[in-house]
């Protein structure tokens, strides 16, 4: 189906005359006025909508929809999409579906990552399981979570993301509740791949932000929906560890309490998200999913030659909104084509669509594609794996000492996880910016530097273990968590900077981008839990330095393939 007709309604959207003093209008009106977004403020992450400021008119050489309001929360109208990120502000369908996207990708670890902290000693000994059933379990877990990813990507170009988002939480919260069942390692095995799925909910997460928030935003909206969520990891170390704590000291033996804390946490908690989500959610700016085509956006893109792809729904509101505007009373001209191809510069114009096998051997096809996922593979691959072990690193280190047991190596294993409350919001905050001044190569080389950072500070830790045990002598706890955190630290930066690029890339094919780039996060995942589980001696010391060589080797190849010009 062709948009000429609703692309040349367009117009309707479109004013300009030059009657408005600037001096009247706030600074974000005159920034918008002179093209592009407003300005980073830090109110903006509070600010309410205000009423309309007024109608606004400009001259023919800036184009600015007429039904642009220029809100102190500042809302495109072409797209539906926020300038700003109104994180305080719960009245407005962008931030409520800001927070309902990392609130489902957070609940989502407490069952996904529910087992690690309680795997080095409480499992292990009620299920009898050697160290490589340990790793053989956290392998089987990012595999589940690999396909997923990759199948979810399509389905939520095709359905959406909140539905999506709702049907992994019911679907995880399932296996989650079958924990308790467990009887041996067979049972392990089975159990912890079908929780996996809900690794997948981390697609729907950023195809969701990335729907609501314009370009010069979106990194840092899916940085910290990314970043909030990826916290779900440490908070589960320290969340799984008290409470089963707790339940033995409440006479419960050690091989009842793991099991009741399955029941206790996950489950009510991925019910409860999904939930809400269905409620209080919203699929797209224009309303229902089928509806998302329905903006201007779509038309300029149109307009520009894309061929939309759509079903009989998805037709049928097209025409209908085509309709309504024939019978309407427009009193503005239409633009030109110039200024039509003026307007879509800076504009976000891409709308998710469904995959076919023509976009799809494009976009495979596309070095667009192989940038961000290989870097996230060596990235958020290799905190998947940190997160799956840590605990057994440090136990493995320190078990020797008095005092230090499972209990002690889940707390500090948890600080991998709860950086991500600041670095992962930093790294994509810090993209945006970059890209105010450099563009998307600016973006591009700030994520392999970080990706490089990482991979060099895992090569020094396990060098540093491995001098230290030829030595005679144990690694000191407080300098195996000094380059964990700021592994951590470029490690977590380099994921919340890496989604800041993905909306670039393949843009009318956002969820299968997502999907395929956090499968590929997966994949990495994968290779790097089966280097800890086929190096664990000295405290897999071998581990962490193939890694790091590994991670520097993949980015410096990253800095060879292009990045989009816009």
């Amino acid at each position: 189906m062709t948009f000429d007709k609703q692309a040349s309604s367009v117009g309707d959207e479109i004013t300009e005359v030059s009657d408005t003093p600037q001096t009247q209008l706030s600074t974000s009106a005159r920034q918008l006025l002179d093209g592009g977004a407003p300005a980073f403020r830090w109110a903006s992450l509070w600010e309410a909508p205000g009423e309309p400021l007024r109608r606004l008119q400009v001259p023919r050489r800036t184009i600015c929809s007429s039904t642009l309001i220029l809100f102190r929360t500042v809302i495109n109208h072409l797209n539906g999409k926020s300038y700003t990120l109104p994180i305080f502000n719960l009245r407005c369908q962008q931030a409520i579906n800001f927070h309902l996207s990392w609130m489902g990708f957070f609940v989502a670890f407490l069952s996904w990552f529910a087992f690690p902290p309680l795997l080095p000693e409480a499992i292990k000994e009620d299920l009898k399981l050697t160290t490589a059933q340990i790793g053989n379990s956290n392998i089987i877990a990012l595999l589940a979570t690999l396909v997923v990813r990759f199948a979810m990507g399509p389905l939520v170009d095709r359905y959406g993301p909140r539905k999506m988002m709702a049907l992994m939480l019911v679907v995880g919260a399932i296996p989650s509740g079958l924990a308790g069942l467990i009887k041996d390692v067979h049972g392990l095995y089975a159990i912890r791949f079908f929780i996996g799925i809900l690794g997948g909910t981390f697609v729907p997460c950023q195809s969701w932000t990335t729907s609501f928030f314009d370009k010069n935003i979106v990194g840092t909206a899916n940085a910290l929906v990314g970043g909030w969520g990826n916290l779900g990891g440490g908070v589960t170390f320290v969340v799984m560890v008290s409470l089963f704590e707790s339940l033995v000291k409440n006479r419960l033996s050690p091989s009842d309490a793991w099991r009741a804390a399955f029941a206790i946490v996950p489950v009510p908690i991925l019910f409860f998200v999904a939930i809400i989500t269905m409620i209080f959610g919203t699929d797209c700016p224009a309303g229902k999913w089928s509806q998302r085509h329905s903006l201007p956006a779509s038309a300029i893109a149109a307009k520009q030659g894309h061929l939309m792809q759509l079903d009989a729904d998805e037709r049928n509101v097209v025409e209908s909104k085509m309709a309504e505007k024939e019978q309407g009373h427009a009193t503005v001209a239409a633009a030109s084509d110039d200024e039509e191809g003026e307007l879509a510069i800076d504009l976000d114009i891409a709308v998710a669509e469904h995959l076919t096998w023509n976009s799809f051997g494009r976009v495979m096809k596309s070095p667009y594609t192989w940038l961000p996922s290989l870097m996230y593979m060596t990235t958020f691959g290799f905190e998947l794996a940190v997160d799956a072990n840590l605990a057994n690193v440090l136990y493995a280190s320190h078990s020797t000492t008095a005092g230090f047991g499972q209990v002690h190596a889940g707390y500090y294993a948890s600080v991998f996880g709860f950086l991500n409350f600041v670095t992962r919001p930093l790294g994509g905050f810090l993209a945006d910016r970059i890209y105010v001044r450099y563009g998307v190569k600016g973006k591009k080389h700030f994520t392999v530097i970080l990706g490089i950072l990482q991979g060099a500070f895992s090569l020094g830790m396990g060098l540093y273990q491995r001098n230290i045990y030829l030595a005679g002598n144990l690694p000191s706890l407080n300098t195996q968590m000094g380059f964990i955190v700021l592994m951590a630290v470029f490690c977590e930066m380099a994921n919340g900077a890496n989604f800041a690029l993905v909306p670039h890339c393949n843009a009318f094919n956002n969820g299968f981008m997502s999907g395929l780039v956090g499968g590929m996060g997966n994949l990495g995942g994968i290779f790097f839990a089966l280097i800890f589980r086929l190096h664990p001696q000295q405290s897999f010391s071998a581990a962490w330095w193939i890694s790091g060589i590994f991670a520097m080797g993949v980015n410096l190849l990253c800095f060879f393939i292009p990045a989009p010009l816009q």
